[in-house]
């Protein structure tokens, strides 16, 4: 955090100033205190008031006068650094900077999450990857964020690894789904590799500009020497005798052709296989029917009859995206979501600011963990439900309740003059019980003369007539199926055998997935499983965090192996049932096994397999070293170490 720019780097003084003048106010003070070691900037009257909702709180709720004496005092301080000062304080204690988190959130910040704020600052030094005293082999399939984060962190450590992709180029879902309106709902900072940054051009990037980060760190790293695309994966099978996978692949000719690694990282994701659901009359649809991830590129929906199925995530992106420009757009919603107000709502990052983020990783930092805390697990505490709560039909607990009254005055604010919809509209559901989402407009998308809300199922199609459960029925031209993906369908892709002809489908009994700390499988070595189950967040939070982190614990398992002299490893059995019990056990006391909610985190016996019940810094914990307590290894008999 305290490395300066290059050595003769011309440095724009007047567009720092910009900078300056138009950032954080918040992450500005923790500058000022490190750069200069004056505990006054943390204490009144300079500490910040606290900010609304998911606001950035840039101002930190302070009078003009107070902010221009900060950001005068953070200018002289930021200069002096460039021009050779030293920070004060280069390295709080991991408690001050719990502290200095809480003062520029103005809540409390547990002083055990100080450790993954050192952490993520880069605090503890730079740990250097042990290499393998031995040749090892990989193969990693998909090459979305955690085939590329896999690939480059195998390659530190020596260990030659092949990607295959399905696709034709690098991305994953960030290749695939092209929608209008196609963004991330998680900020900028916080959805960046933690080894290579990136100039952001808005505080959430939208699809392309995501799409090309991804494809720039594969090519910067060398990806494309290991990459086949184009390239299916059809079975991975762990042969016991040679003590490797054997893994068969696809190309796009139809020839299939066997791989054979010493490991294998399952890097496929959760949200891989749509979900299109049966709707009699479906096939014969009369229009042009598109899923949201398989958006065609020569789709014009300019002047047409539009109707979309569902409102998570892509209808919330994808209905404002296109309202404008329809003829007429009918939406069939049979469930309600909450959806939260959206201030950075495709807001660009000022020129200024976004200089000062390259020039000063302090600030970059600070803001950074500012981000992480709002959109991580600031709210996780408020999500257990109360026994002892005396409405547990409308909310978990009383401050669940009160988040359920602020959102419902956001939705009734927008929704001006048309309130016939919120019946239609506002869940009887507690906040968070599903996705909580972010408010692209919805709302006052719903105002729209030309836009009607169907609250009921799309439950037949003839020709070009789509009828609702009810019998009212619309006519369209295109339809847009924005129904999601098969979340509890982990690894659905692909056919995995372990050891002893252990069929991983058959093992979780279809879709009752898991595994230890989302990664490994009793029965399946040298098998690493990326985004699996129960990592996911519910509450918020980065999925590339969580994919470095699995990625660091599943290289920590081959170091062990390594170090043990072994050829296999896997969880023990009952390492494996035991963590699969504390999962769901916490589970049951969060907000999203609340009795008769509906969301895509359970499995058909509605259990939780999606997302996690841990807070993010207490799975960074747990994924920093390997137990060997907790794993079966198959010593080399041979001698090959």
């Amino acid at each position: 955090m305290a490395d300066r720019p290059s050595t003769g780097m011309d440095i724009d003084y007047a567009k720092l100033r910009e900078g300056v003048d138009e950032g954080n106010i918040p992450s500005l003070l923790m500058c000022l205190f490190q750069m200069t070691g004056d505990a006054k900037w943390l204490d009144a009257p300079f500490a910040p008031k606290r900010g609304k909702g998911l606001d950035d709180n840039d101002s930190a709720g302070l009078s003009d006068a107070l902010q221009r004496q900060i950001r005068d005092a953070a200018y002289a301080a930021i200069v002096a650094w460039l021009k050779g000062r030293e920070l004060v304080l280069p390295r709080p204690s991991n408690t001050q900077l719990a502290h200095m988190l809480s003062v520029a959130m103005t809540e409390d910040v547990p002083d055990e999450y100080g450790d993954v704020i050192a952490s993520t600052m880069k605090l503890e030094g730079e740990v250097s990857q042990p290499r393998p005293q031995r040749p090892l082999s990989a193969i990693v399939i998909g090459a979305g964020v955690s085939g590329i984060c896999a690939a480059i962190k195998l390659a530190e450590m020596g260990i030659e690894c092949r990607i295959f992709e399905k696709n034709t180029q690098f991305g994953g879902t960030w290749w695939e789904n092209r929608y209008p309106g196609c963004g991330v709902d998680t900020p900028n900072l916080t959805y960046t590799f933690s080894f290579r940054g990136a100039d952001w051009s808005k505080y959430f990037p939208l699809r392309d500009e995501i799409s090309n980060y991804l494809i720039e760190t594969a090519i910067e790293y060398g990806l494309h020497d290991r990459v086949s695309f184009e390239a299916t994966v059809e079975k991975a099978e762990w042969i016991e005798s040679e003590n490797r996978w054997k893994v068969s692949v696809t190309d796009k000719d139809g020839r299939t052709e066997q791989h054979y690694a010493d490991l294998v990282f399952s890097a496929v994701g959760i949200l891989n296989i749509p979900l299109v659901p049966k709707i009699p009359g479906l096939e014969s649809f009369a229009g042009r029917v598109v899923h949201t991830s398989d958006w065609p590129e020569d789709l014009d929906v300019t002047g047409k009859r539009v109707a979309v199925v569902g409102n998570g995530a892509s209808a919330m992106q994808v209905v404002p995206a296109i309202a404008e420009s329809v003829s007429e757009l009918t939406i069939f919603a049979r469930s309600k979501q909450w959806a939260a107000p959206f201030p950075q709502f495709r807001k660009s990052v000022p020129d200024g600011v976004r200089y000062l983020l390259q020039i000063v990783p302090l600030y970059r930092a600070w803001y950074e963990q500012r981000l992480s805390w709002t959109f991580n697990d600031r709210v996780h505490g408020t999500l257990f439900r109360d026994p002892a709560w005396e409405h547990p039909e409308r909310a978990v607990n009383a401050i669940n309740d009160g988040h359920r009254e602020y959102f419902t005055r956001y939705v009734m604010e927008e929704l001006g003059d048309r309130q016939d919809l919120l019946p239609h509209v506002l869940p009887d559901y507690p906040p968070f019980a599903k996705r909580m989402l972010l408010d692209n407009g919805w709302y006052r998308t719903l105002r729209r003369k030309n836009v009607r809300l169907i609250p009921e199922r799309l439950a037949e199609i003839h020709g070009d007539r789509l009828v609702a459960d009810s019998g009212e029925g619309v006519s369209a031209d295109v339809l847009i199926l924005a129904t999601g993906f098969q979340a509890a369908n982990v690894l659905g892709s692909y056919d995995v055998v372990g050891r002893g002809g252990r069929v991983l489908r058959d093992f979780w009994d279809g879709d009752n997935a898991a595994a230890y700390l989302g990664t490994v499988v009793a029965g399946f070595p040298n098998f690493f499983i990326l985004l699996g189950p129960n990592v996911g967040s519910g509450h918020g939070g980065s999925m590339i965090r969580s994919i470095e982190n699995q990625t660091h614990y599943a290289l920590r398992i081959v170091e062990e192996m390594v170090r043990q002299n072994a050829v296999a490893v896997d969880v023990r059995e009952q390492v494996y049932t035991n963590y699969s019990d504390r999962v769901d056990a916490a589970h049951e006391k969060l907000v999203w096994t609340h009795p008769g909610t509906e969301n895509w985190y359970r499995n058909a016996r509605g259990r939780i397999v999606a997302i996690t019940p841990w807070r993010n810094d207490a799975f960074w914990r747990m994924t920093r070293t390997a137990n060997p307590a907790d794993f079966n290894f198959k010593e080399d008999r041979v001698g090959n170490g």
